[in-house]
């Protein structure tokens, strides 16, 4: 594992990154003893800077759920990061391309939680009960490390990449919808680009919920109640480029479009 000042200086490093959008070397090149524990830490200390800049915590991603992704990116377990309040944004939003490095855009759920939920023996049924509504959700990645090569190590130390995420379509209760068969169309300038259904994740979008449950049970903390948890991607990332429009088609859920400027 590294030491404390090491991870403080991988910390402030990719503070550095997300300041000048310029991606750092990959960290497992640099530190290839670096061990998951690490990238956590390095996480922990970049969300204690965000939330000591005035900024607070609005819930958590989870990363890497479905083969899609995993294909995508070569990575075979899930990660997770922390949402901050500003990166929750409305549909129909216009957002600054040179604010992100290498966006790419993902279709997802979100579930808002209406009571807590804590591991280690947290089930699909408990994140159902705990559930107040899930909504669509358009994750935008960012990227404060370089791209090739990186392992699940660079991806947690990076916040599971998360830079933001937009809100629309119609909020559903769990039991009022089957949520593995939520299906979504995504279109870049009018072109389809993406199409997947929800199960794609875990085989139940409520199963990295859970799963998220169970992990921080381990450090000894929990979900709480009113966070907003991004389920994880069933389709690959889509490249965004500056002047494109995406939108997204869930059907019976609604649609969400935003455009990067």
């Amino acid at each position: 594992m590294l030491d404390k000042q090491t991870l403080r200086a991988v910390a402030d490093e990719l503070l550095e990154a997300q300041r000048t959008r310029t991606p750092v070397p990959r960290l497992t090149s640099r530190y290839p003893d670096m061990t998951i524990d690490d990238s956590y830490a390095v996480q922990n200390l970049w969300r204690e800077r965000m939330i000591a800049s005035g900024r607070s915590l609005a819930g958590h991603k989870i990363g890497l759920t479905s083969k899609a992704m995993q294909a995508a990116t070569g990575i075979t377990e899930p990660d997770y990061g922390v949402i901050l309040d500003d990166m929750v944004l409305e549909n129909g939003c216009t957002l600054e391309w040179d604010r992100y490095t290498h966006p790419r855009i993902e279709v997802e759920l979100a579930f808002v939680l209406g009571k807590p939920l804590s591991g280690p023996n947290c089930t699909l049924f408990d994140v159902l009960d705990a559930t107040d509504y899930v909504v669509p959700a358009l994750e935008i990645l960012d990227s404060r490390i370089e791209m090739e090569g990186r392992t699940i190590v660079d991806t947690i130390a990076d916040n599971a990449a998360m830079g933001a995420m937009v809100v629309g379509g119609n909020p559903v209760r769990p039991a009022d919808v089957d949520l593995r068969w939520v299906s979504a169309l995504l279109y870049r300038n009018q072109g389809i680009e993406e199409t997947g259904v929800a199960a794609g994740v875990l085989n139940h979008p409520a199963a990295g919920v859970y799963w998220l449950a169970n992990k921080l049970a381990v450090h000894g903390t929990s979900l709480e109640a009113g966070e907003i948890i991004l389920a994880g991607s069933f389709t690959r990332p889509m490249w965004v480029y500056k002047g494109d429009t995406v939108f997204a088609d869930y059907g019976p859920l609604g649609t969400i479009t935003c455009r990067f400027e």
